[in-house]
């Protein structure tokens, strides 16, 4: 029997009725206006509720219009939030179910990726956490078809995850998403001045970016690794917050959306 990832999150973060989840995210898609020249090799994108965080990431997701036909892989990193553990974990599922669809995992390259010592089976990992789920429906409305390489990113440094991260690099067929919020319940003022900060840390890809600074610390430090030993620059398309968005502004979570070319 063939193993699929089910939902962890939907009719939370995003829509659960395929209908609604697919106009919203065409909506979002719609209204992103990426001024990027270049088209993306990878691209950071937030990962709360679409009604916070989703016009930002739209944002990113819409840089890829010119080249979605040419994408057939899509390396995924994302933060755990709910287990603690060392490395980067793997999945043994076959394929990853969205309202939207069924998506395949590239068993080839996932399996490839855990012959690095920091890469491991770790189902526990994808269980509960959705900062890998919602980028899914934004991937599947933008490309249409492609295999999945997922992963979960615990204790790992900027070395160990640069490393995966060459080894699936590929050509024009491959994308790179690093999923990751920003600051998280400053006032308004402040979350804006420490996401700038970060925001220049990424655009230099500098990878002194601390915990406090964004929740997908790890999984950026090595995709800021990789950027600049395959000399790639960072571009910012959008930087917001919940209070920009769908929220008060006395207790903020900082979206940032980047392109990478």
């Amino acid at each position: 029997m063939h193993r699929i990832q089910m939902p962890n999150v939907a009719g939370m973060f995003y829509p659960a009725e395929p209908a609604l989840l697919q106009q919203e995210v065409d909506q979002m898609l719609q209204q992103a206006r990426p001024a990027v020249a270049t088209p993306p090799k990878a691209l950071i994108a937030p990962h709360a509720g679409y009604v916070y965080s989703g016009p930002v990431a739209a944002t990113a997701y819409a840089a890829l219009r010119p080249v979605a036909d040419r994408i057939e892989r899509v390396v995924v990193l994302a933060p755990s939030h709910r287990v603690a553990f060392r490395g980067i974990a793997a999945p043994t599922a076959e394929a990853f179910q969205t309202p939207l669809g069924t998506i395949p995992v590239d068993r080839e390259a996932v399996q490839a990726a855990t012959r690095l010592p920091q890469v491991g089976y770790l189902d526990e990992a994808f269980e509960g956490e959705h900062a890998l789920e919602v980028q899914l429906p934004f991937l599947q409305r933008t490309l249409g078809s492609f295999e999945l390489a997922p992963f979960i990113v615990g204790e790992a440094s900027p070395e160990e995850v640069a490393q995966l991260l060459d080894l699936l690099w590929g050509g024009d067929e491959t994308l790179i998403v690093v999923s990751s919020d920003l600051s998280h319940y400053h006032d308004y003022d402040t979350a804006v001045r420490r996401d700038r900060a970060t925001t220049a840390h990424i655009e230099s890809l500098d990878p002194h970016i601390d915990y406090g600074d964004a929740c997908g610390r790890n999984p950026i430090r090595g995709l800021l690794l990789a950027a600049r030993e395959h000399g790639l620059t960072a571009e910012t398309v959008d930087l917001r917050n919940s209070g920009d968005t769908a929220g008060p502004k006395d207790r903020v979570v900082g979206y940032g959306a980047y392109v990478f070319h």
